[in-house]
């Protein structure tokens, strides 16, 4: 029988192969290849280059306008109105660093976490980079590893694979030599080998596989909301911004530059410039917050639609449980032979180059001793639920076994189904080993099958599960536990786990989606579930109107990985589940998981929370806009004002709260939840500061009533601001309490220190007015206060 090395891509060099096989290319023949460009070139990850990043942050729609407006103010204000663009540059270089750092992050984890399929060259089978392999390499494969390149199948062990990502048909396709092997598909069962006929961006799945991969920050809920936010604030600019500006030239009462000045400070703070950067910048530090806890983040979104999820299945085997396993007991059945026994297991193990966990701890008690010689096999899948093989015994006779799930192989009936299901109810594993009637390549091979023995397997607990677990329960995430196991055993190991629940049997699931949607409500451990059927589950539960995310690292996990709202493989995973995964656990610590979903629930919170301070001016700015050009007065505030505004009610708390601890659920409908609270607060503190100036106009006159009034207007805006910033803080904590204290602090510097009421052109004069200033800011206060709880009860998230 033929033999492959299926771990061959872990270690550098492996055994030459046996007589027979193919010998792959010689060193001279890959190098002339290489010479020629015939080369597997795509890359593993196509993160965004530097050049490619700084035009993403340098060259944006607010970026030029805030820049025109930038260049006019140097020519026709003092330095200090124009300290708006150096903020902008300031938070520009901040935002490519960030990014730049979250690229190295991400490139370097992709290095780490890179299959590496093996190849024949010089008759000697090598692990090589995916993007080593040249045309006509002959690459070995065998369960769990994905076909990277197009191909001819040279070698077939029983071979089949997967093309149901590609094609959608589901059942896996027999491979025999000369039947063609796609890129993008994956080994389900047996192993083989192919001969490489299309390497590079000629392959089959090579653009797919580039984009799948792409370092992005679109395709999610936040940042699209964002986009439509910023698209609506675009077209209120425009005539806003034409109407100010008439306006002003029209109103100038103290010279040309002066209202050209104040013009541009009425522009300039409706743009949320830093909103979209603050963004960039918050989903950056987490992937880099990640990479340094192993978890390779492959599609950045990941990290938004975990922090949404409500719904996590996690495959038992690899993710409960660690991937080895121990043979604990043997138990011979109907008076079967214990030696004769034994010698079977051990020729067993040695027919399958490719034995899963079960199989290997059985080659691990059970060792072969070479006397048997095997005919034919069978290799395990997940949708048969067993393997099988044919021997020549060393007395001439021939004999055919099968190797799987007693409730799968025997019928429903049989006393030794008893004795499994007591088995099970310990959470151990239980195969049955039964001698076959019928020629291996029968489809109907199980059928009066013999039960032989009995052979109990225990299950390595991963330490971290149950602490785990008892964290998705706290943040109110349900856990599913789907797996191919006995459904029993699968509900003894997670009960062991703290897992409660109704434990079902998958085969008894109605195939109706509606149905099925009903069922897995109900249920919390499902057993005897196949590929398919995951795939079915993940289907019905988003059909409910779950968020879902799916756990795994076998080959069978695939499909309802690519499926799930989130993938999550575990690093030492088959190449095909780390492949769709969008987020891959690169330490295999299933304790990993909480971080990742507290960090995206760090950075969907926060950005909801801070883009409301954002959009607040916004509106306020828009609608100060509006009034001043009605009324045809100067508008209020020069830049410098609304800079030193912007700078302690918006930028520098923002950056604090955006990277605060969050633990809520992120919820849904972004944009309806930001502007629920931004339009009332920014029409409150456009009509309370509006009214706050036009007493200030009535209050002051002679040559520097201007200035006077604007000190008075910018007092009152910057209470109302600060109270918005106090209520947006909440719950509060002694940092943000502390927060908000200092910002406050800041301003009454200002006002306090003559040098910088110089530099920022405030000085309040006068008592009454400044104390009207104040009541009318507290009064707005009141008024805001009412008004976002009204909003909460009114219109709920």
């Amino acid at each position: 029988m033929t033999h492959i090395d299926a771990g061959a891509g872990l270690d550098p060099v492996h055994p030459a192969a046996p007589p027979g096989q193919t010998r792959g290319l010689t060193a001279a023949e890959v190098a002339e290849r290489v010479a020629r460009g015939d080369v597997n070139d795509v890359p593993v990850r196509s993160s965004r280059t530097l050049g490619e990043i700084v035009r993403a942050n340098v060259f944006t729609r607010f970026n030029a306008i805030i820049g025109v407006l930038w260049l006019i103010m140097l020519f026709v204000a003092p330095f200090q109105d124009s300290l708006f663009g150096y903020v902008i540059i300031a938070n520009t270089g901040i935002g490519i660093i960030q990014e730049w750092r979250a690229k190295k992050t991400l490139d370097s984890l992709a290095v780490i976490g890179e299959a590496r399929p093996t190849v024949r060259r010089d008759g000697v089978a090598v692990g090589v980079g995916t993007s080593e392999i040249v045309l006509d390499d002959v690459i070995e494969v065998g369960p769990g590893d994905k076909v990277v390149v197009d191909g001819i199948c040279v070698e077939a062990d029983g071979l089949e694979i997967d093309e149901s990502l590609l094609t959608g048909e589901a059942d896996p396709v027999a491979k025999r030599p000369g039947a063609p092997v796609m890129s993008g598909s994956f080994v389900v069962a047996g192993g083989g080998a192919f001969k490489a006929t299309k390497v590079g961006r000629e392959a089959y799945a090579a653009q797919l596989a580039e984009e799948a991969t792409r370092f992005t920050l679109v395709h999610s809920e936040l940042r699209t909301g964002i986009s439509t936010i910023l698209k609506y604030v675009t077209w209120m600019m425009v005539p806003t911004a034409v109407g100010l500006v008439i306006s002003q030239l029209w109103a100038k009462q103290h010279g040309f530059k002066d209202s050209v000045a104040r013009t541009v400070g009425g522009i300039v703070p409706m743009v949320p410039e830093g909103l979209v950067l603050l963004t960039s910048v918050a989903f950056a530090i987490g992937v880099i917050r990640l990479g340094r806890k192993q978890v390779l983040v492959q599609e950045l979104p990941a990290i938004e639609g975990l922090a949404r999820v409500d719904t996590v299945c996690l495959d038992k085997t690899g993710t409960l449980t660690e991937g080895g396993m121990d043979v604990t007991e043997l138990r011979p059945l109907q008076g079967a032979d214990g030696t004769r026994i034994r010698k079977v297991l051990g020729a067993l193990g040695e027919s399958d180059p490719h034995p899963n966990a079960s199989l290997q701890a059985i080659i691990d008690a059970y060792p072969d001793d070479g006397d048997w010689r095997c005919i034919e096999s069978l290799p395990f899948s997940s949708a048969r639920k067993y393997s099988g093989a044919s021997f020549s015994e060393g007395d001439g006779e021939s004999s055919t076994w099968l190797l799987g799930a007693p409730d799968v192989l025997l019928n429903p009936d049989d006393p030794a189904l008893t004795e499994t299901e007591r088995l099970n109810e310990q959470g151990l594993r239980v195969l049955l080993l039964a001698r076959a009637t019928r020629d291996l390549d029968d489809a109907q091979v199980k059928d009066g099958a013999r039960p032989a023995a009995l052979v109990v397997l225990e299950q390595r607990l991963r330490p971290d599960a149950a602490d785990t677990l008892r964290y998705f329960a706290e943040q109110n995430v349900h856990a599913k536990v789907i797996s191919g196991d006995n459904a029993v055993s699968v509900g003894a190991v997670a009960a062991k786990l703290g897992i409660v629940g109704d434990v079902m049997d998958a085969r008894r699931l109605p195939p109706n989606q509606a149905e099925m949607a009903k069922s897995l409500d109900k249920g919390t451990v499902f057993g005897r579930v196949t590929p398919q059927q995951k795939r079915d589950m993940v289907g019905a539960l988003q059909s409910g109107g779950h968020t879902v995310a799916m756990t795994g690292d076998g080959v069978n996990d695939v499909l309802a990985l690519k499926d799930a709202d989130i993938g999550v493989s575990m690093g030492s995973g088959s190449e095909a589940t780390r492949a769709v995964a969008q987020i891959v656990l690169l330490d295999n610590s299933f304790a990993t998981l909480p971080s990742v979903v507290g960090e995206g629930r760090r950075v969907i919170g926060n950005i909801t929370r801070v883009a409301t301070l954002f959009l607040v001016k916004t509106v306020y700015s828009v609608l100060l806009a509006v009034l001043v050009a009605c009324w045809q007065v100067e508008y209020p505030f020069l830049p410098r004002h609304l800079t030193l505004l912007s700078t302690l009610t918006i930028g520098v708390p923002a950056f604090f709260l955006a990277l605060a601890p969050n633990t809520e659920r992120a919820q849904p409908h972004f944009v309806r939840r930001v502007m629920r609270y931004s339009v009332p607060g920014g029409v409150v503190a456009a009509l309370a500061t509006f009214a706050t100036y036009l007493i200030a106009r009535h209050s002051y006159t002679g040559p520097d009533a201007l200035d006077a009034e604007t000190s008075a207007a910018t007092l009152a805006l910057f209470l109302i601001t600060l109270w918005v910033l106090a209520i947006i803080a909440r719950p509060y904590t002694w940092w943000r309490i502390a927060l908000v204290a200092s910002m406050g602090s800041a301003f009454l510097l200002v006002l306090l220190v003559p040098s910088l009421q110089h530099f920022f052109a405030l000085k309040l004069v006068g008592v009454t007015v400044p104390w009207i200033a104040v009541g009318i800011a507290v009064a707005a206060s009141v008024v805001l206060e009412f008004l976002w709880t009204w909003v909460d009860r009114r219109f709920p998230a």
